[in-house]
């Protein structure tokens, strides 16, 4: 099979990101008369070149491990066009899942808080991005290998959905067409996912296609405005400490917890905000209470 020459779509990418958060700053400025947060915009640019620089490392680790385990392979897909077309949408599917259980467990969730740890949400949102995550959830792409997918085609589909990703961390943009709000992930989508309001919490996962959240019953509609950052927020503009702040937090509570050792493991494997006690608040614990809120509301 000839595997064609694909160069590093992300790295190509840079400079429409670069040129588009300008934009986004002169109309925030000059158009909309909001003040731009250049603080916070600037360590979701660090933390982005960080990703960069980490991927330099990772990819080759991720290639590896892809190309082994293509040997074992259940069929040979092609590079035609209508691969193409069914790694897209398969792609995004292991994308839901990577996203949904980074939200759902701690082990994941230490490097993907990371992305959502800014209080703005704008295009350098987009931008912040983990420095970990790249070591170890590409384990979610295993069965596209498996398949018989070839690593370069995983590989360049993962680097399409993270620019497709890129536009949608916006406030400039309010709704799209009805028809593409009801297919596609989009602004709206997504700025729900980043918000903290309890009925948004761990919503919206969606890479490309929303229509997986609609199927697994994990969408909502944007309402009232969102509220960005994390339920707990972190405070702080230093890329060290918000790469691996998590981390630090998720293993003291793993060595300092005065528990089984089954359940010290549960500090890794269950959401963020779990506790052995059972004093800890989870996600579904605040929608649960929005949820019997306001229908008590409705009621009235």
């Amino acid at each position: 099979m000839e595997i064609p020459q694909i160069p590093d779509l992300i790295h190509y990418a840079i400079p429409f990101f670069a040129f588009t958060v300008l934009l986004e700053i002169i109309l925030t400025v000059k158009v909309k008369l909001e003040e731009y947060e250049f603080k916070d915009a600037g360590t979701s640019i660090l933390m982005g070149l960080g990703n960069v620089f980490v991927g330099l490392f990772t990819k080759g680790i991720i290639l590896t491990c892809f190309l082994f385990l293509y040997k074992y392979r259940l069929f040979t897909i092609e590079f035609t066009w209508w691969s193409w077309l069914i790694i897209l949408f398969a792609e995004d599917f292991c994308y839901y899942w990577n996203h949904r259980i980074a939200h759902e467990s701690r082990l994941f969730w230490a490097s993907h808080v990371v992305h959502h740890s800014s209080e703005k949400y704008n295009l350098s949102t987009a931008l912040r991005q983990t420095w970990t995550g790249s070591f170890y959830t590409f384990i979610f792409w295993f069965p596209l290998v498996l398949i018989g997918f070839h690593p370069v085609m995983v590989i360049v589909q993962m680097s399409i959905s993270l620019i497709y990703q890129y536009w949608i961390h916006t406030e400039m943009i309010d709704k799209m067409p009805k028809w593409f709000e009801a297919v596609f992930n989009t602004p709206s989508h997504h700025r729900v996912h980043h918000a903290t309001n309890p009925q948004y919490l761990d919503r919206n996962h969606a890479g490309i296609f929303i229509i997986w959240d609609k199927l697994f019953g994990t969408f909502e509609p944007e309402v009232e405005k969102p509220i960005y950052g994390l339920v707990t927020n972190i405070n702080t503009y230093n890329p060290i400490k918000i790469a691996f702040l998590e981390w630090k937090n998720m293993f003291k509570d793993f060595y300092n917890s005065k528990t089984t050792v089954f359940n010290k493991l549960k500090y890794l494997i269950k959401p963020p905000g779990w506790k052995h006690d059972g004093t800890g608040i989870l996600s579904t614990d605040l929608r649960k209470d929005w949820e019997e809120n306001n229908g008590k509301r409705k009621k009235r």
